[in-house]
């Protein structure tokens, strides 16, 4: 049988089982040996007392023994004697020992063998039952040293948990950037309607009102015709005074109208900017701001070089000048600003400083800063940076940098 072949291979002559009769189960037992010696893994036997009865050269050199020192010896013992925490491994424990006491196989990957040298590895082993006339009279081990496995295995656990990490923070990321992102553009909602509801409370009340006198000096004018007939030429002459600097009046009122309508639709998109382009926009919009405010201005404009930029990109760029001055006039309390233009072929700078009192960086990081959300996002988008940079009590520097790319 198999159990008497593997060990006339290997232990002394006394311990062998009676040989199998006949020349061809001699050259049998010789080739099952010679492929017990060729294989890489580790392969020993042991009796009903754990002893070792066989073992290969590979399984012996694993455990680094001699094969001859390792025969008769509790395997257990040996090279399973303690846990990975170098605790003892009782012997009943064995799932070696139990696959022939309780008839059956067993394949382990969780433990460690040990070494002559007291070193561990971590292994892989498989225990079967020899059995012989129904009677189990020990066991066949293989094993196998996996600690490169264990080793890569290791690696790519903690690979996958940097890459989990860094997934967790992107995500994470990600998350923040979209409640942002939901959160301007509630802003950008409320103040499309605040705007709305200006500019339809200024037209109600200033072009409204206007048109409302020009209606009734209208029907006064009408109602007065309707009499000329009936009057005296002396109260005819009165009349057409009267409906002259009624006609006045009513010019004054439409010239009025027309300056509101006029101021309106510069507050919606000026002009300037369609007809006489970017820069001359810029320049209107930082010496209107001024003398609203009544700061003094510090003006530099360079734009001899200046390449033309698409439409969306100009108002882009207009938008965060504007909303720059508009940050000066809502919350710096200065006396002094200071903008500075460049601009060539290749390049765009933006950069307006103020004397205000300033205020600190994270004020201009908080989650309700849209205004400088908003610069962020469209100079994000032209492919530009919003550099900012306060301190209290030193006003604040805002810096627009775009690098163009020419297609």
């Amino acid at each position: 049988m198999f159990t008497g072949a593997l060990m006339c291979n290997t232990v002394p002559a006394e311990t062998v089982p009676t040989p199998f009769p006949g020349e061809g189960q001699v050259v049998w037992r010789d080739r099952l040996s010679q492929l017990l010696e060729s294989t890489g893994e580790g392969i020993y036997g042991i009796d009903m007392d754990g002893r070792c009865t066989f073992i290969n050269r590979a399984g012996a050199a694993l455990l680094g023994y001699a094969p001859d020192e390792a025969l008769g010896h509790n395997m257990h013992e040996l090279a399973h004697h303690s846990h990975t925490d170098g605790s003892h491994y009782p012997e009943h424990l064995c799932p070696i020992f139990n696959a022939f006491r309780e008839g059956l196989p067993c394949r382990i990957d969780t433990e460690l063998f040990w070494r002559k040298n007291g070193s561990a590895f971590a292994v892989e082993y498989s225990s079967h039952p020899i059995v012989e006339s129904g009677v189990v009279q020990g066991a066949v081990v293989t094993f196998v040293d996996i600690s490169a496995r264990r080793e890569a295995e290791d690696a790519l656990r903690q690979v996958h948990a940097v890459l989990e990490q860094r997934v967790s923070e992107r995500t994470q990321a990600l998350s923040e950037a979209l409640q942002q992102l939901r959160e301007l553009s509630a802003y950008a909602n409320t103040v499309r309607e605040e705007e709305r509801t200006r500019i339809a409370r200024e037209v109600h009340d200033e072009l409204g009102s206007l048109l409302v006198a020009l209606k009734m000096d209208v029907g006064w004018l009408d109602k007065r015709l309707g009499e000329q007939p009936q009057r005296s030429m002396d109260e005819a002459q009165g009349m057409r005074d009267r409906m002259r600097f009624k006609c006045q009046n009513m010019s004054r009122l439409i010239e009025s109208a027309v300056e509101n309508v006029g101021r309106i639709i510069t507050d919606l998109r000026p002009s300037i900017l369609d007809h006489q382009g970017l820069w001359a926009a810029l320049d209107w919009q930082a010496h209107e701001f001024v003398q609203s405010a009544e700061l003094a201005l510090d003006w530099q404009m360079d734009v001899t070089d200046a390449a033309p930029l698409p439409e969306q990109a100009a108002i882009a760029v207009f938008r965060i000048f504007q909303e720059m001055l508009c940050n000066v006039g809502r919350h710096a309390q200065a006396s002094q600003i200071a903008i500075a233009i460049k601009a060539t072929a290749d390049e765009i700078s933006i950069a307006v400083e103020d004397n205000g009192k300033g205020a600190e960086t994270a004020a201009f990081e908080a989650n309700n800063a849209y205004g400088v959300m908003g610069m962020r996002e469209r100079a994000r988008h032209l492919g530009g940076r919003l550099e900012i940079s306060s301190e209290i009590g030193f006003g604040a520097r805002f810096h627009l940098h775009i690098q163009l790319l020419h297609k």
